[in-house]
């Protein structure tokens, strides 16, 4: 820990005084989104700790304590709300499903759109019957919310039944945090505007023993204009090789059927590091360890290299389903957007992934309802979709993020619009699904069956190597293995078939 973070760390400790004005105290501890500024933030200052240990002085602090987290949000989000419950549990705390028998309760919070943030804030509000019933009961907001000043000045003034709100970049020092909420009686904030380090060997209680998250990376130094992950969750910081490549034969060991190498944009790892190694340096020493499937999320079209490309078309664990966020198909809204590429670069791109790998499945996210999107703009937006196939997307209405250079354009598209618009993506989203879906019925494919379908407890599901959700009758020892499933019938967005055999473990990898 370097002596800024010991500053930091001192400042977040004074408590505001809710009677008085607090924009003082945000002076040191925030700093409120500056692009200019962010552009210029350097490296040097990120160091790399392997030795995480929580201290013996908060060992047995959670016995007889039971803690509940809500999760809001991305993969990124999942994956620090698995950190945390593996703090928890090393302190002795017992996970519970209730918010009724919790004593800590966890609010892990997204900032990427308004909704989600309404959602939360309406949640903290529900909460207050908690903290009267229960007073002792820890309430604590974390995530990417907690790094916008904003929203920390808005829970000070109105939602005094929260005790504590930390950021993106600590939440390796969750004990530290527990122990100052339960001796003070004011509110705990300890929010770094500073990026965190990257810390190794954090404890994990991660979801089952089926597929698991691996954290490759941190942060986004891209500043899409409509962004605010690259403030929240800072620059661009990347593990080392080894430390990722040791966690995945770790994961192997334990029975592991599927990875997902997870970051902000994979495609940007290792550039940090000084090293030649990128990303499909990482996915080809990945593959060569005995995971059946390894997949990455989420990529960026500006940093998808050839050699990416020519790595992914080998095979093997390396599945055939590539998430490429596209925003747009306008040459002069992903200008405004600060996406640094073109409609004919990513279509480009898209000809070459498809060139070495044929059979790849692509997704997308696209926004519409930009500021100044026009007609003929949104048009070229859905023949690109024709153009590339896509065979599903994540669709959404633009939503104005404060502190982004986006929050300053004039949102000059209406409501009706964006709305009519949205329905007529989805319109054609759910077309190109049907119809991929469609050309897998009398197929035989790999299903990793993850658990009974949320409909019917009778019915197993999983999905394929290429992402689609299947759905079969089946026996509950299957679960966690991956089977052979004949399909029988396609739905809009999943497929029913009918299990076949299992699938044999692959030989001659390393473990």
């Amino acid at each position: 820990m370097n002596e800024e973070q010991r500053k930091q760390q001192q400042q977040t400790k004074t408590k505001p005084n809710l009677e008085k004005d607090y924009s003082k105290y945000f002076e040191h501890v925030f700093e409120p989104p500056n692009l200019k500024d962010a552009r210029k933030r350097g490296k040097e200052d990120v160091q790399y700790h392997k030795d995480f240990k929580i201290d013996e002085r908060f060992q047995g602090m959670g016995k007889g304590r039971k803690f509940y987290i809500r999760t809001y949000g991305c993969q990124m989000n999942a994956h620090d709300t698995e950190v945390m419950a593996g703090i928890f549990q090393s302190l002795g705390y017992e996970a519970t499903t209730s918010v009724d028998d919790a004593d800590v309760i966890l609010l892990n919070t997204c900032a990427i759109r308004e909704n989600a943030e309404n959602k939360v804030f309406g949640e903290i509000g529900n909460l207050k019957h908690i903290k009267q019933a229960r007073p002792d009961c820890l309430i604590g907001v974390c995530g990417c919310m907690s790094q916008e000043e904003a929203v920390v000045n808005k829970i000070l003034k109105s939602y005094h039944n929260v005790d504590m709100i930390f950021g993106t970049h600590n939440i390796h020092r969750l004990p530290e945090i527990l122990e100052e909420a339960y001796m003070s009686k004011a509110m705990v904030v300890e929010v770094w505007s500073k990026e965190g380090d990257v810390i190794e060997n954090l404890p994990k209680v991660r979801d089952g023993k089926i597929k698991a998250w691996v954290n490759i990376m941190y942060g986004c130094d891209k500043f899409c204009t409509y962004c605010i992950v690259p403030f929240t969750r800072g620059k661009e910081r990347s593990r080392m090789p080894k430390d990722i490549i040791d966690e995945v034969r770790d994961l192997a060991r334990q029975g592991y059927q599927e990875i997902c190498l997870l970051g902000q944009n994979v495609n940007s790892y290792g550039k940090d590091l000084g090293l030649d190694y990128d990303l499909g340096d990482l996915m080809r020493d990945v593959s060569k360890i005995d995971i059946p499937r390894v997949r990455f999320t989420t990529s960026h079209p500006w940093d998808f290299t050839d050699n990416l490309i020519e790595v992914l078309a080998t095979g093997g664990n390396l599945v055939e389903h590539i998430h490429l966020p596209v925003q747009s198909g306008n040459n002069e809204v992903l200008k405004i957007m600060g996406r640094k590429y073109t409609r004919e670069s990513y279509l480009e791109l898209v000809r070459k992934i498809k060139q070495q790998i044929p059979d790849v499945a692509l997704t997308t996210d696209i926004i519409v309802g930009y500021p100044n999107e026009t007609e003929e703009q949104f048009q070229e937006t859905l023949s690109l979709y024709e153009e590339v196939g896509f065979e599903h997307a994540y669709t959404y209405i633009y939503s104005p993020r404060p502190g982004t250079p986006a929050a300053k354009m004039d949102d000059n598209v209406s409501k009706e619009v964006k709305s009519d618009r949205l329905q007529r993506l989805n319109k054609l989203v759910t077309e190109y699904s049907e119809r991929a879906l469609s050309q897998y019925v009398g197929e035989t494919v790999e299903v990793l069956c993850e658990g009974t379908s949320k409909k019917r407890d009778d019915v197993l599901s999983g999905y394929t190597r290429k992402n689609k959700l299947v759905n079969f009758i089946g026996s509950e020892e299957l679960i966690g293995q991956r089977v052979m499933v004949e399909i029988t019938e396609a739905m809009n967005y999943s497929l029913n078939g009918k299990f076949v055999s299992i699938v044999e473990q692959r030989e001659g990898v390393e473990v």
